[in-house]
């Protein structure tokens, strides 16, 4: 249960959600000085609080006391389901080798890249990744998508219209194409889908502050329950606001502690829901370095706790004037790096004549 189900004010619940007490778990262990102190209220309100928090705690064990045992399932069960779990291409080849046929579905995956990465040329080359799988996500399970939508959390503000338009105008080309290969012999099946279709079927928030952002988290269990077709979450990105003016480094760590979890849970329980349905989340991620064996390494940004967080890591980075992506983490898949390009249709193969996947 979240604390806005609480039955209090909304300054105080703001208050809570500022000091990271996003769930009645995350209360179980505060006591009310402490509470009083963090919050800036009195020992009252703290108390009030926590014991609105304890009984919320216990009704949700009643409601849920057999939800363990009826969600259990065999390690078979369990195989034989990830052999049938569908992935979101990223349009480019050797990249969805690289992640096992594309972005794993039910999984929370992350991504960065150095400053300039997506940039090549023209400002509409911005931000191709993350919009590529926006839209990508909506691909007909007839051309091996998974006919889904997208949510977009923008924290930077950098999302462009304007690229997602190019994009989709590329994919329902690519998707015409690939139907004239397929049934070259007879007579092409049209394309039903148009640009303006992709476009509204893609979610779009902007948040301004870490309180926001956690807000929404919260909101998207609601969120996608009404819209069940939902199917990939993508956060632009989770780490900006979480960088700026944090001198509570502990508070930091508990917010974005919270917010995985949180995160973690939405994809597995719309995976589990349904069976034909999955959920993705993809976070977006800034890099940084630190110094490892002897030298300076890139690596993604709020350290090695928030590394814990996601199930697949992916950096992106340049070798000479060639993009590439880097699988530093992956519970099924080695780690190995693959090249890829962005074009004014999107992300796509290589132009390099050396597309072999390099392992590190």
């Amino acid at each position: 249960m979240e604390v806005g189900r609480l039955p209090i004010s909304a300054t105080l619940r703001g208050k809570l959600i500022s000091s990271g007490y996003t769930t009645l778990s995350s209360l179980a262990s505060v006591s009310p000085s402490n509470l009083a102190r963090e919050l800036e209220i009195s020992n009252n309100e703290a108390f009030e609080v926590l014991k609105l928090a304890s009984h919320g705690r216990g009704l949700d064990r009643s409601e849920g006391s057999g939800a363990i045992v009826n969600g259990a399932e065999t390690a078979w069960d369990m195989l034989h389901k990830e052999q049938f779990i569908p992935r979101i291409t990223t349009s480019c080849a050797d990249l969805d080798n690289l992640l096992g046929g594309g972005i794993n579905v039910s999984e929370v995956t992350e991504i960065g890249g150095v400053p300039g990465i997506e940039i090549k040329r023209h400002n509409l080359f911005v931000r191709g990744n993350r919009i590529q799988l926006a839209v990508n996500v909506q691909i007909p399970g007839a051309f091996g998508g998974v006919g889904g939508k997208a949510v977009y959390i923008d924290t930077e503000g950098s999302f462009m219209v304007e690229r997602a338009l190019q994009i989709a105008e590329a994919c329902i080309e690519d998707m015409s194409d690939y139907s004239v290969l397929l049934k070259k012999n007879a007579i092409p099946h049209q394309i039903q889908i148009e640009p303006k279709n992709i476009l509204e079927n893609i979610f779009y928030f902007r948040v301004c502050s870490y309180t926001e952002q956690i807000a929404l988290i919260n909101y998207l269990d609601k969120f996608i329950t009404e819209h069940k077709d939902v199917k990939v979450v993508i956060v632009d990105s989770v780490t900006f606001h979480f960088r700026q003016n944090f001198d509570d480094l502990a508070l930091r760590t508990r917010l974005l502690s919270e917010m995985a979890l949180k995160l973690m849970k939405l994809a597995k329980k719309f995976s589990l829901a349904v069976r034909i349905n999955h959920l993705v989340v993809v976070l977006f991620n800034q890099v940084t370095t630190k110094f490892a064996e002897g030298s300076f390494q890139l690596t993604l940004a709020l350290g090695d706790s928030w590394s814990h967080s996601c199930t697949n890591r992916i950096i992106l980075y340049w070798n000479g004037d060639e993009r590439y992506a880097y699988l530093e983490k992956s519970p099924s898949l080695q780690s190995a790096s693959a090249p890829y390009s962005v074009t004014c249709r999107g992300i796509r193969n290589s132009t390099s004549s050396n597309k072999r996947t390099k392992m590190m």
